[in-house]
């Protein structure tokens, strides 16, 4: 297992060319400390473990690594079914556009994305994944999330990767002595 910056790991995420619409997320509070846990799985990619703190308003920082190389059977139920109405959020990726025409290209197919689902009958999963298309997220979909606590899924990845987590947790300590920060910006 090799830890990385987090942002290293996101861009692994948004460069991968996988199926955008199978990424699955699972996230909350740290069990101890200032910051967050997050686990992002694709049944072809694996899954990452990230854990990350807001260093002042404007700055997040945090690390990550790769945990698993697939999604297993023992793995699969940790993480938020697509279908099913226990994903307590939703979650995208984004990259920039790659300059003014790509935006202004975005824009329009947002729009009549937009207009599309204004006019005629809609979920909001279907509404949500065609809005993801047409930004062109390389990653997106159902997402367990608790801002002030942490879900029992969170828990449970924790507990699977204990060893991962175990470092990672010692790498955003370590971070987070030489920031100086003791305690966390909200």
């Amino acid at each position: 297992m090799r830890v990385r910056e987090w942002q290293d790991i996101l861009a692994d995420v948004t460069d991968g060319g996988h199926d955008a619409q199978q990424w699955r997320a699972v996230a909350g509070k740290r069990r101890s400390g200032i910051g967050e846990d997050l686990y992002l799985g694709h049944p072809s990619v694996g899954v990452y473990q990230l854990k990350t703190y807001a260093k002042n308003p404007y700055e997040v920082r945090g690390v990550g690594a790769r945990v698993a190389r697939r999604i297993d059977d023992d793995l699969e139920p940790l993480f938020p079914r697509r279908d099913a109405e226990e994903a307590t959020g939703r979650f995208g990726v984004q990259s920039p556009p790659e300059d003014e025409d790509h935006a202004k290209s975005m824009a329009k197919r947002l729009e009549e994305t937009v207009k599309v689902h204004a006019d005629a009958p809609t979920t909001p999963d279907d509404f949500f994944t065609d809005v993801m298309d047409a930004l062109e997220s390389p990653a997106f979909g159902p997402m367990d999330y608790e801002f002030d606590a942490r879900p029992d899924r969170l828990e449970s990845l924790s507990d699977e990767f204990e060893d991962a987590n175990r470092l990672l947790t010692s790498e955003l300590d370590d971070l987070i002595e030489t920031d100086e920060v003791g305690r966390g910006f909200q």
